[in-house]
């Protein structure tokens, strides 16, 4: 099965669709660092750095996936919430590229606010497109902690099949299983510096993290969110209000802040994969990331509904010999 990203950012989405058996022929992001993330933990990648606007479809016809994670800040409750007035808006371009490689299947996801009503008509407007290019849409709610990753992290996913493939697409129910908390998920990071508080830290720190944040260039900074949000890690006992460069060391007095690599395994990325770049550009690409988990579990999906298509196409095939 072979796809294409757009808005690849630092690999979230990206690597769970590997870890859910896609191969990717294209992966976009306009981001210098993102891109260097990339390749340095792929170095077979395609990784093109460009706009998505001036990126074409046409060479890649009839891919088996077109999917990405168009920016979030149009639809945030973080911003302005512009939707379509927003600049950053890149459905657009998404459903330009559809047009352009006519894939078997569409997968893109984007942020919660995305479901508030005052977007139901641009919602609806992207369904009817898809629709009549022949796809069958449905558009979801998904939330990251029912996948093992230890965040809330509410995302609005649109999955959009071929009519010879919608059939056997079936959203991923998640597992019973809870995620870790996050003191037993970070013990090891937070210990790591000789901190002797790590132990009572992590039996404190025993729920899921609020959803983190990445933010734009255009705001934000490495800190992992509002006011709100903050409250929330305080009661984690972790200082919101940045991110450190390493964790606590011996004597540290106090509540911990989050290193990169800690909020990277937050957002599911396995201990081995880099983040390149400064704190904050580092920061930024976890805080807007997929989380891996959550992708690969609905590529698998993808996959399935995909593989059972063409086993009846060929059944089809046959039949008509």
């Amino acid at each position: 099965m072979r796809s294409i990203e757009i808005c690849a950012g630092g690999g979230g989405q990206a690597l769970g669709l590997e870890q859910a058996g896609f191969e990717h022929c294209a992966l976009v992001e306009i981001d210098l660092n993102a891109c260097n993330t990339l390749k340095l933990n792929r170095p077979q990648w395609n990784v093109i750095q460009d706009d998505v606007r001036r990126f074409s479809g046409e060479p890649y016809w009839e891919i088996d996936l077109l999917a990405g994670g168009v920016p979030c800040p149009p639809f945030s409750v973080a911003g302005k919430q512009l939707g379509d007035e927003d600049e950053r808006d890149l459905f657009p371009e998404g459903l330009r590229l559809v047009r352009e490689c006519n894939p078997r299947a569409v997968m893109l996801e984007n942020v919660k606010g995305l479901f508030d009503p005052k977007f139901a008509a641009y919602r609806q407007r992207i369904i009817d497109e898809l629709t009549g290019l022949g796809y069958r849409c449905d558009w979801r709610l998904v939330s990251a902690h029912q996948y093992r990753v230890p965040q809330l992290r509410p995302r609005s996913v649109l999955v959009a099949l071929k009519k010879e493939y919608a059939a056997g697409f079936i959203w991923p129910l998640g597992t019973l299983s809870p995620p870790p908390t996050v003191g037993q998920l970070l013990y090891g990071e937070m210990a790591s510096g000789g901190w002797e508080g790590a132990q009572r830290w992590a039996e404190r720190a025993n729920g899921v993290a609020p959803t983190l944040v990445g933010g734009s260039k255009k705001h934000g900074g490495a800190d992992l969110g509002p006011t709100r949000a903050r409250e929330a890690w305080k009661k984690l006992g972790v200082d919101g209000s940045g991110v450190a460069d390493y964790p606590p060391a011996k004597g540290f007095d106090g509540m911990p802040k989050l290193t990169v690599k800690m909020t990277a395994l937050l957002q599911g990325f396995p201990a081995n994969w880099t983040i390149t770049g400064k704190k904050t550009p580092a920061y930024r690409q976890i805080g807007n990331a997929f989380p891996p988990p959550v992708a690969k579990a609905i590529g698998e999906a993808i996959y399935a509904a995909l593989s059972a298509g063409r086993a009846n196409q060929f059944k089809r095939e046959e039949a008509a010999v």
